[in-house]
């Protein structure tokens, strides 16, 4: 695992939190979507910007963790990933994180958004949330069965699958460093 992108059923599924303990477990360099996507004042970033960023943090890395899902550049990181990770909660506790995160950083700037945007919620995000959950998750089950053949492909289903997977390499990394 040297080339990792870290995918989501959802907002909520906890992927920055995963991505950034996998990064320190790993000592491998961590790589926010949101932070090239979104600019001060929750700016999009334009398709072009957001795909050189990504084109230049695979040619310009050995190894990284690259988290977050946007499917309009996925393939993109998938091209050059040797390992995808795909975690899945249901649609309550991802709405209940992304509530949680909102209400806990609200007025602050959070470091996986570059610092640059102030944390922020909005009726049309949770709705968006709510409405694709469903198909999001059947697009997805079908884009990695497809990426399985020549890819290290883990799904995650659930906090405890999540959490004994990243204990096991945290375990492996400081017992191998002992």
């Amino acid at each position: 695992m040297q080339r990792i992108m870290v995918i989501g059923v959802s907002a909520g599924a906890g992927k920055s939190t995963f991505a950034t303990r996998l990064g320190k477990a790993l000592d491998v360099k961590v790589f926010h979507l949101d932070a090239y996507f979104w600019k001060p004042g929750w700016v999009e970033a334009s398709i072009e910007e957001f795909s050189q960023s990504q084109q230049a943090i695979i040619k310009n890395h050995n190894s990284w963790i690259v988290e977050g899902n946007y499917t309009a550049t996925f393939d993109i990181r998938a091209e050059k990933a040797d390992t995808i990770i795909y975690l899945e909660l249901p649609l309550r506790v991802c709405l209940y994180r992304v509530i949680k995160r909102w209400l806990t950083n609200l007025g602050n700037r959070r470091p996986d958004l570059g610092g640059e945007c102030t944390e922020r919620m909005e009726w049309s995000f949770l709705k968006f949330i709510i409405t694709t959950y469903r198909s999001r998750k059947k697009a997805m089950k079908q884009r990695l069965d497809f990426y399985q053949e020549d890819k290290l492909v883990v799904r995650l289903k659930g906090q405890s699958a999540i959490e004994y997977f990243i204990q096991e390499i945290e375990k492996a990394k400081s017992s191998s460093a002992s």
